[in-house]
């Protein structure tokens, strides 16, 4: 607890332990990026692109976790580099569709087999039932804190 008894105690504070793990994951994976000549976040955005191809700049920015404005100067970068394409109008309103050229495909490949050794890594010391587990009780705690009927 904090010195004056009011606060979480870090040591036992499960949230305390989850942001330390999102940041040693975090690190992890910039490490492998980085000779790629990505991070975290261009890596996302690429992925997103190859899973869910023509997604609006709003929904790549809620889905790397970065505001509009940050994903729009990502995406010309992006765009400037050869990785991706966007039409020079909206086909329908004012959305400009997303997609992976074949070079950002390429990049895409050698940046997943990266982040998937990672995650192999955090994940070694668990055994089958217990890598189950983990992923069950994490997709739990994310949505009861996404429930907001839960708090009310």
């Amino acid at each position: 607890m904090s010195q004056d008894g009011a606060g979480v105690d870090l040591e036992t504070s499960l949230g305390y332990l989850l942001k330390e793990a999102s940041s040693a994951l975090r690190a992890a994976m910039e490490e492998v990026l980085r000779p790629l000549g990505m991070n975290v976040t261009r890596y996302s955005c690429l992925e997103l692109l190859a899973q869910r191809p023509g997604l609006s700049n709003s929904e790549l920015a809620r889905g790397a976790f970065v505001t509009r404005q940050s994903m729009n100067v990502l995406l010309q970068a992006l765009e400037r580099e050869g990785y991706v394409t966007r039409p020079a109008e909206a086909p329908v309103g004012k959305v400009l569709p997303t997609r992976l050229t074949p070079q950002g495909r390429q990049l895409l490949e050698k940046a997943s087999a990266a982040v998937r050794s990672v995650e192999v890594r955090m994940l070694a010391g668990l055994t089958g039932p217990e890598q189950t587990a983990a992923f069950q009780v994490l997709q739990s705690m994310i949505h009861s804190l996404r429930d907001t009927s839960a708090g009310s």
